[in-house]
Parts: structure tokens; sequence; C-alpha cells
């Protein structure tokens, strides 16, 4: 028995029951009471002939041929998306929609800026609205889209869902215009892990580029301040003796005002960071989602002439060849 003659209103109910493979859970993103999923659920079964979800300890698994509707359900589901699209358009002159992107501090204070420039001219009554990652326990699941238009974040951490490149930033060492380190004429990573830094902590056995270029290298830093995220770091080291890693964006934003040194790292010791936009599949030809990546991608493209960095002379080596 296929999916002919189905009520095509079953067909959210099933997509969500085949992905989150649990009634509640699932009652609780399509917004409907347990008694009216179990329902749906119950009509499923009997359509099908199949159960569809079988108990497995505390959890359930789909059955062989659940797994096998899977694809053929989201395809559907695209179709119909699709076809009552078309009638619907989206038009961001006139639009009051809100959109709500997932980012890190960091990714949040380079490109709230220009975003919201692009949006004064091109999109007046449109809002989009910025919330941590990390605090709203957003993980770049797919269950997280149902609350989220876009995740932004960094690239090689298994962030799930359909992405695109927005921008590169390489580390730079922060520190502050009076640290004595400044004084001398060379500096290696082994000279910068002799003075306390500041780090930014962004959740349990998660390691930034810049924590990867110590490690790989097996050498020790002396933390002395753990913050969340990189926002807070170059206020951490003006007029202390610690010195911080950030990606070099941050660093030139944070240089304007503050009396802070930017110390760049020459070829051999870069350590690099790919942000990224992240997006549920289903969303992929949506109008206002593309025209919402169309805009998050336009502010990108801005970032390195808005924030040139200003870098001291004395750049940091691997190690000494001499």
């Amino acid at each position: 028995m296929g999916m002919k003659n189905l009520d095509l209103n079953l067909l959210p109910q099933l997509q969500v029951l085949l992905e989150l493979r649990n009634v509640s859970r699932a009652a609780e993103r399509l917004q409907l009471s347990q008694p009216a999923t179990s329902a749906a659920m119950a009509r499923l079964r009997r359509h099908f002939d199949d159960q569809l979800l079988v108990r497995n300890g505390r959890t359930y698994d789909l059955t062989p041929f659940a797994q096998s509707l899977v694809p053929l359900v989201d395809e559907a589901m695209l179709h119909i998306q699709r076809a009552t699209r078309v009638r619907s358009g989206f038009d961001p002159a006139t639009s009051e929609r809100e959109f709500i992107i997932a980012a890190s501090d960091y990714a949040a204070a380079l490109i709230v800026g220009p975003l919201r420039g692009i949006l004064r001219e091109a999109a007046p009554g449109v809002s989009v609205d910025f919330v941590p990652t990390s605090k709203s326990g957003i993980q770049g699941q797919m269950a997280d889209y149902s609350k989220i238009d876009l995740l932004v974040g960094p690239t090689g951490y298994h962030m799930q869902g359909a992405s695109k490149q927005l921008f590169r930033d390489s580390f730079v060492a922060v520190a502050d215009t009076g640290n004595p380190l400044l004084r001398q004429p060379r500096l290696t990573l082994e000279d910068l892990a002799t003075v306390p830094h500041a780090v930014g902590y962004f959740g349990e056995g998660i390691s930034t580029p810049a924590d990867k270029l110590f490690e790989s290298r097996g050498i020790q830093r002396r933390v002395a301040a753990v913050v969340a995220g990189f926002l807070s770091l170059p206020l951490l080291v003006e007029g202390t003796d610690l010195v911080a890693l950030v990606p070099g964006m941050l660093a030139a934003r944070a240089q304007r005002g503050a009396e802070i040194v930017v110390l760049g790292f020459s070829e051999g010791a870069e350590a690099s960071l790919v942000e990224a936009m992240y997006w549920h599949p289903s969303q992929t030809e949506d109008p206002a989602s593309v025209w919402l990546r169309s805009v998050v991608q336009r502010a990108c493209s801005r970032l390195h002439e808005l924030f040139p960095v200003t870098a001291h002379p004395v750049t940091i080596h691997a190690a000494d060849t001499t």
C-alpha cells in the first residue's frame, strides 16, 4: 500500500514522526495535542498496514518500511511546499516577517551592523533577531531548525543541514599596549605560552582553532581566565598582563576603542576559522529563506573592508629556527 489516497493533512505529521521517532516530541513540534498526534499515528499505521515505529528499550526505531518512506515523504513535502509557495511568494519591501538567526556572539558582533544597514533600505518591515547558539542550546541539529530560520556557525563541527560558506577569518593574539611581551624583537608560540591567557569556552570537549594551534604542538598554556565565547576577550586583556587569541575581525572591531595591540601569526602558525550558514534542507527553495540567505551573504561580503586589522610589526612564529 503506497501513498495513494493518503490524507495529505497527515503528511506533515508523518514527516515529523519519522524524523523525531517520538509521539510527544512530534506533538510539541507540530503544536498539536498528544491525543491528536497519537490519533494521527494510529491512522498512519492503519493506512500503511505497518507499525512504522517499534519500541527499542526506552526509545523507538523506524521499521524497515518506515525507513524506506523517509526520502519519499521528504520529497512529497517539498513538492507540496513548492506548489503552495508559487502562490505565496515573498516581497521583502512590503513583508513584515520576523526571522530568527542563531549565531555565536562573535558572528553576531560582525554581521548585525551591515545586515541592519541592508534591511533599512531593502526591507524596512522585516525584523531579523539574533539568538545565541550556546545559551539557547542550539547545536546545529535538525530539530533546532523548528525554532530558527538560519544558523551561522563555524565549519568543522558537524552541524546538520544544508550549508554555504560565508567568510573566513584568522586568529590573532591581543594584548594590552603595555604588555612586556611586546618588547621582544621576535616572538614564538612558546613565548606566548609563558604569559597567562584568557580563553573563550564553547562547551564540553570543544576545541577552537586557537586551542588546536597549541594542542597540536604540545604547548601548554597557563589559562588564567575563561569566558563564554570570544566577544569579551579583548576587554579582558586591556589593562592586564593577559593575552588572548581571537578572530582577527573581532580584534579589529575591539581595537577602535581599546588600548590593545594585535599580533598576527606568521606562515606555519596560522589558525583560521571559516563561518558558514546552515538551514533545513526543506527551506532551500523557499523564497523568504532564499532572500534571507542572500542578505546575510551580502552583509558578510563587506566584513573584511569594515573590520580591517591593524597589526603590530612583530608577528608570532611557529618556532625558533635558529
